[in-house]
């Protein structure tokens, strides 16, 4: 299954220049946990960066730092690590395992974004996909006994 078919593609973004306490209003107003920092070309979104609540609170709240003075910019993850549109589910997963991530960006062969899938939306596809062999383990004696009557 490529990444694609179970990512959000809703993606909340900022620029590097947003301040913190609008990335945080972002957040809750779309009720996520992360914002991707983008470049615009043209009227492409290009990821640079992501912003996590964690990382708000890390950089800035336990610091002390007046978040009015701190901008996506300064505390974003960067590099970013993404997955091709195209890529696998594996893949995906493993990329998040090396790299210690839970959200990781999805973007198209232009590098354009795409979307995000996160280790909650993993959890949550193998979740249903086990729900479904379970019906399946446990259904499969019953139509065998009504075939073989």
């Amino acid at each position: 299954m490529a990444i694609s078919e179970c990512c959000n593609i809703g993606v909340v973004c900022c620029e590097e220049g947003t301040s913190i306490p609008e990335i945080a209003h972002l957040m809750r107003k779309h009720h996520v946990g992360d914002v991707v920092v983008v470049r615009h070309e043209e009227d492409k979104r290009i990821p640079i960066g992501i912003i996590t609540d964690r990382d708000i609170v890390v950089e800035t709240i336990a610091e002390q730092v007046d978040m009015n003075l701190v901008t996506a910019g300064d505390i974003m993850s960067t590099p970013l690590i993404t997955v091709h549109e195209n890529e696998s589910f594996a893949e995906s997963l493993r990329l998040m395992r090396h790299h210690k991530i839970r959200r990781l960006p999805i973007v198209d062969e232009r590098g354009i974004l795409y979307g995000i899938v996160s280790a909650g939306d993993i959890a949550h596809l193998l979740a249903a996909e086990l729900s479904m062999l379970t019906t399946t383990i446990t259904e499969q004696p019953l139509a065998e006994r009504q075939v073989r009557r």
